[in-house]
């Protein structure tokens, strides 16, 4: 188990100067940030350093995790941040990004199995962490995704033998394991081939060796890394299926702050979204780019892949009707399950006026530049202009104001 006083000394000392975000391995408008450095230019532009976490050594891994920095945003996999708001400490919801990937049941590619039904009696995998500081989120999604399999092909737990993996979980905060500084998430990867190492396949040694007949994995990400080796197949996949809330392996991606800068610095708040929002657009625009972007970080096969995995998917991230109710599909499933100890309702987390007034802010300026950068006029009509369509700071009367303009030219 990590060490509890060594984990409390994990963190640099609160400076409302500087902001720091943590993104998990995912498709997100922030891991597409990570290299285009907008919203660092943005924060620069506020005096702020928007800098990653373990940018400093003092910080170690765990604030991704437990969120133990007031002055973090992070953007990553649904699960620990639902364990943090629910047991540890508040958080605001800002923003989700979905990607609809349920999850695979992977079988050795060469066994006589073809159909679930045919694991009737066999083993399947799943891990267990022994780190009692985070969630284990790697085994909700296991959980999750196995019970959801059984149940669309008329099975049980009772069926099959699900057969535990416990592992230390422990590396979050060792000196040797954080090691030096790192500016950038990608700088991860530059010492270690992330697509294939099999510490982040904790269960496929044992699939290959009989220890289990099964496993579960991630769709996308990790089933066609574990196909292109020639070892393994998937006999289910919740993607498949039109119900897309079968689809939900630790996803939502959010993205969350600590209830002290919500409360204290909106304004850090509003500039990142404002930031992502803009990343985002850029790439729903330039799917093909982001794609090889992401794929630096991601677990997709290559940046074909990637771009098969994000081409339908809303890079601008958002708190819609059917997010919300995405996470509150993985918040239940935590709590029926004992994974968190306290309920909340996902609907009071979410706190939409931020990313509201990050759009209202957009469209301001946009329209700021479009008045002075092409509707201005020289000449008698100049001040008629000027006066017509002052900027206003409800974006619900910009079109008026717009109109007005054309009315008065």
């Amino acid at each position: 188990m990590a060490n509890e006083s060594r984990r409390k000394g994990g963190t640099v000392e609160l400076n409302w100067k500087e902001v720091f975000y943590t993104n998990c391995p995912l498709v997100s408008a922030s891991n597409v940030d990570q290299e285009l450095g907008w919203a660092r230019e943005d924060f620069k532009k506020m005096g702020i350093n928007y800098a990653y976490l373990r940018s400093r050594a003092e910080n170690d891994w765990y604030p991704h995790y437990i969120h133990n920095l007031d002055n973090l945003i992070r953007i990553g996999g649904l699960f620990p941040p639902v364990h943090v708001h629910a047991d540890m400490r508040r958080t605001v919801l800002l923003g989700a990004t979905h990607v609809y990937e349920g999850g695979c049941m992977m079988v050795r590619a060469r066994d006589d199995i073809y159909r679930m039904v045919e694991l009737k009696g066999k083993k399947i995998g799943i891990s267990k962490s022994l780190n009692s500081i985070k969630t284990d989120w790697w085994r909700i999604q296991e959980e999750q995704g196995i019970e959801l399999m059984l149940r669309m092909n008329g099975m049980t737990r009772d069926d099959v033998e699900i057969v535990e993996f416990p592992y230390p979980d422990d590396w979050y905060d060792d000196p040797e394991m954080v090691g030096p500084p790192i500016e950038n998430p990608s700088e991860l990867w530059f010492k270690r081939d992330h697509k294939k190492d099999l510490a982040f396949r904790p269960l496929e040694t044992a699939l290959e060796n009989g220890v289990i007949d099964a496993m579960y994995t991630q769709t996308g990400p990790f089933q066609h890394l574990q196909e292109a080796t020639g070892k393994f197949k998937a006999i289910e996949d919740l993607a498949k299926y039109p119900d897309w809330t079968l689809q939900m392996a630790n996803v939502p991606a959010v993205i969350t702050c600590s209830d002290v800068m919500a409360e204290e610095h909106p304004e850090l708040v509003v500039c990142f979204l404002k930031s992502m929002i803009k990343v985002g657009q850029w790439s729903n625009q330039h799917k093909r780019a982001a794609a090889a972007i992401l794929d630096k970080q991601t677990f997709y096969l290559d940046v074909d892949d990637t771009y098969r995995g994000i081409k339908d998917v809303d890079m601008v991230p958002n708190l819609s009707p059917q997010n919300l109710a995405a996470i509150e599909i993985g918040k239940d499933f935590m709590k029926s399950h004992g994974y968190i100890k306290n309920d909340f309702n996902v609907r009071e987390w979410a706190a939409p006026q931020f990313l509201e007034q990050a759009h209202r802010e957009l469209i301001e300026e946009e329209f700021a530049k479009l008045r002075v950068d092409k509707l201005s006029m020289t000449g008698p009509s100049a001040p008629v202009v000027a006066a017509a369509a002052p900027v206003t700071e409800d974006p619900s009367n910009i079109c008026c104001a717009a109109g007005d303009l054309a009315e008065a030219k």
